[in-house]
């Protein structure tokens, strides 16, 4: 930027070239101050989203998920785990192992779900998953056990239970009737039962956000949020039951799928959205909704770093005013782009020969000023948001002081660790740690599972010593 700098257009009194693209860049700048608002904001919409009559028009949704509490490291025994997300679903055998406390993926098997079944009837497209997880458990040699299961469904349903969860809508390009409004778990036990070569013992909902935190809490015990920043984002993490106000029952926690996402759908952050997002928005597939993901997830930062390039070469500052065809075609420069520019000025050369751009090394240094300032905006924003949530378990508790681990996911975050050097500003009465996730929607489902069992058996104890001591006490009498 230094290189634009003109003396001479200075003296008369011009802004520099250099001046004018950091003024373009300036709206992407949000201080120290402008992110605590947002986590303000954001602090009062999560207290609405868990208001038993005001979460119905919350835009950060708060749902709970009937999940009780995180692993203690007592957990054991052989699991299912069933991933479906896409046109692609997963099996997984998973064993977990009390004495050596660590989690092993037996084996697994990738299955596809054919367009005609993504578009058929839900009894074709539950009784195709129930035929895979038959042939499964033959290439594993379980058909004789009862094993339970956890079901990573990634699509927006309505959790009633850990095993009752009601379909809102399909998207990703499924549309198979007689689901939505429907248990999504019924129809995969109906699938099953109409098979009747295998049984299932039993089945935990479990949200990908809600296995990342599972998945590692496992690996350490004081992790009680889970958060996703990749293609979209999202985070969880363990709320007090008391102030849970859906779900009857004051005492313990329960684990809230915050559905942060769909922060600012409300118009909340109006004023710090740049003309590039909501240009982002209109032309989205869903204009209007989720956006805070549009900001921060890997979905959008390739195409708002792209409108921003094309914004600074027609106006001459960039690649001598010339617009390639790829560079004006939506969606070109992908979002992992943007951290191999930042690894390097060689890649920024390479990446913008490939996108067809005459460019010199001005231009090269210039791009990768844009991804810094807007993979650096992702950042904070995030860290914003993840400072509220930690800020509350603190507040919930009233510690002055909260030391807790984050379970993470995500090739944003992997790829952009600059969050971290916000936390100390935005929360300074925590200490976080981050624990990346090794397969959180596969062995996090698992986990789920084991934990709801856990949690069932310490029941069952409990009744059964209180039925033993009410027989004493007759005895007695």
């Amino acid at each position: 930027i230094q290189t634009f700098l003109c003396p001479l257009d200075q003296r008369r009194g011009v802004p520099s070239p250099g001046e004018v693209i950091l003024k373009h860049l300036e709206p992407f700048r949000l201080s120290l101050e402008k992110l605590k608002e947002v986590s303000t904001r954001l602090r009062k919409d999560m207290i609405r989203g868990l208001g038993k009559h005001t979460h119905h028009r919350a835009a950060v949704k708060m749902l709970p998920t009937f999940v009780r509490a995180t692993p203690d490291g007592t957990e054991k025994g052989d699991f299912l785990a069933l991933d479906l997300g896409g046109t692609n679903f997963r099996v997984l055998h998973v064993r977990v192992m009390e004495e050596e406390q660590k989690m092993v993926k037996m084996d697994s098997q990738l299955c596809a779900i054919p367009q005609e079944i993504m578009l058929g009837t839900g009894e074709q497209l539950f009784d195709h998953i129930a035929a895979c997880l038959s042939e499964f458990l033959d290439s594993q040699n379980l058909k004789g056990q009862t094993l339970p299961m956890g079901f990573t469904f990634s699509f927006p349903c309505e959790q009633k239970e850990i095993d009752k969860s009601i379909l809102i809508r399909w998207t990703k390009g499924f549309n198979c009737s007689g689901v939505e409004g429907e248990d999504v778990v019924k129809l995969l036990k109906e699938a099953i039962h109409r098979r009747g070569d295998y049984d299932i013992s039993s089945v935990a909902m479990v949200n990908d956000t809600v296995g990342t935190m599972m998945s590692c809490g496992y690996r350490d015990q004081t992790c009680e949020i889970g958060m996703i920043i990749g293609t979209g984002t999202n985070a969880c993490y363990m709320e007090e039951m008391k102030n849970v106000k859906r779900v009857e029952g004051e005492d313990g926690q329960m684990c809230i799928n915050t559905e942060w996402g769909g922060f600012g759908d409300d118009g909340s952050l109006e004023d710090i959205l740049t003309e590039f997002d909501k240009v982002v928005d209109r032309t989205s597939i869903n204009p209007g909704v989720h956006t805070f993901e549009k900001m921060i997830s890997g979905m959008y930062l390739g195409e708002i770093v792209r409108l921003v390039l094309m914004k600074l070469t027609e106006k001459k500052l960039l690649f001598k005013g010339e617009v390639s065809e790829a560079l004006r075609t939506k969606e070109t420069f992908e979002t992992k782009f943007i951290s191999m520019i930042e690894d390097g000025l060689e890649n920024a050369k390479k990446i913008l020969t490939e996108l067809g751009l005459t460019w010199d090394l001005v231009d090269a240094r210039v791009v990768r000023l844009v991804c810094e300032t807007i993979s650096s905006r992702s950042a904070r924003l995030c860290a914003a948001a993840l400072a509220t949530i930690v800020d509350r378990i603190r507040a919930n508790r009233g510690l002055p002081h909260l030391k807790t681990t984050v379970g993470v996911d995500g090739t944003v975050y992997k790829k952009h660790p600059k969050m971290q050097l916000s936390m100390h500003f935005l929360a300074p009465d925590c200490k976080i740690k981050f624990l990346v996730s090794e397969d959180g929607s596969g062995k996090g489902a698992a986990m789920v599972t084991a934990v709801a069992q856990r949690l069932a058996l310490q029941s069952r104890l409990l009744e059964e010593s209180d039925g033993e001591e009410d027989e004493e006490e007759k005895v007695r009498s």
